[in-house]
């Protein structure tokens, strides 16, 4: 019997990466599985996998879409235990001096959007199921929520507000729903760039990045089983507001760059 039996959850972007890892993992312990994912080949390839995921494409940045993703899910699965805030975008780790004002209100429209209104709008759709069956929330955090170096201006930003949506939902929500968060490190996970900036999407390692972490880097699987851990009220039942340091042990070195990060 899985740690997850019985359950079930609606993942955001879990078409790749992180959030296909733990869509992957929670069908594994057992859950049946609602994905929100924006690329429609993604949403076809997990429909036609999976027996116990109902994927449906949308955009989390649009109410009406994570509305119709919780609604779905529901009629689907008849119940809604866990919510997963996952889908994000990267900022090619870019400094504020490399941006001009009009570039930066540009990709803080777009990032912003995705990384934390995405966020917001989907706990919000979700609240009214996860208060019936007294569920949790599990938001994606970064390592970047935390420290600077590893994402850029406007990620970073991001993801601190990401570590304030956690920590203000479980205050408000308790005792009835838990939220916690993972504040992941790096992995390949072929996080799109910003759109309006001109950035597209890798998953390459960089040399340079491998080098700073005191363990190897982790691959998206591995970030896996602390889904589980936060979604299962039996082993994590004393955690809220709680965001899980998964960093390949970064946070205990740094990011190895010079003060300032940067010449100008």
């Amino acid at each position: 019997m899985g740690w997850l039996e019985g359950k079930t959850a609606l993942v955001t972007g879990g078409g790749a990466g992180i959030g296909r890892a733990v869509v992957d993992r929670y069908v594994e312990e057992g859950a049946q599985v609602g994905v929100l994912e924006l690329v429609e080949e993604r949403v076809d390839e997990l429909n036609d996998e999976f027996e116990d995921v109902h994927a449906i494409q949308g955009d989390v940045s649009e109410w009406a879409d994570n509305e119709r993703a919780v609604a779905e899910t529901v009629e689907e699965f008849g119940q809604l235990d866990v919510f997963v805030g996952n889908a994000g975008i990267f900022d090619d780790a870019i400094h504020m001096s490399d941006l001009t004002p009009d570039e930066i209100e540009a990709g803080f429209d777009e990032l912003f959007r995705v990384n934390v209104l995405g966020y917001m709008l989907g706990a919000k759709a979700a609240l009214p199921e996860l208060l019936e069956t007294e569920g949790s929330m599990v938001f994606t955090a970064s390592y970047s929520s935390f420290y600077p170096a590893t994402g850029g201006f406007l990620y970073t930003s991001s993801k601190h507000a990401v570590a304030g949506i956690i920590r203000q939902l479980a205050y408000e929500l308790a005792p009835k729903i838990r939220v916690n968060g993972v504040g992941v490190g790096y992995s390949p996970t072929n996080l799109s760039g910003i759109d309006a900036l001109g950035q597209e999407s890798s998953s390459a390692v960089p040399e340079e990045i491998d080098k700073r972490y005191p363990l190897t880097i982790s691959m998206p699987e591995e970030y896996a089983g602390y889904y589980v851990l936060l979604a299962d009220e039996r082993n994590s039942r004393a955690s809220t507001g709680t965001i899980i340091e998964a960093d390949s042990g970064l946070s205990i070195r740094g990011a190895d760059e010079p003060a300032g990060g940067t010449d100008l």
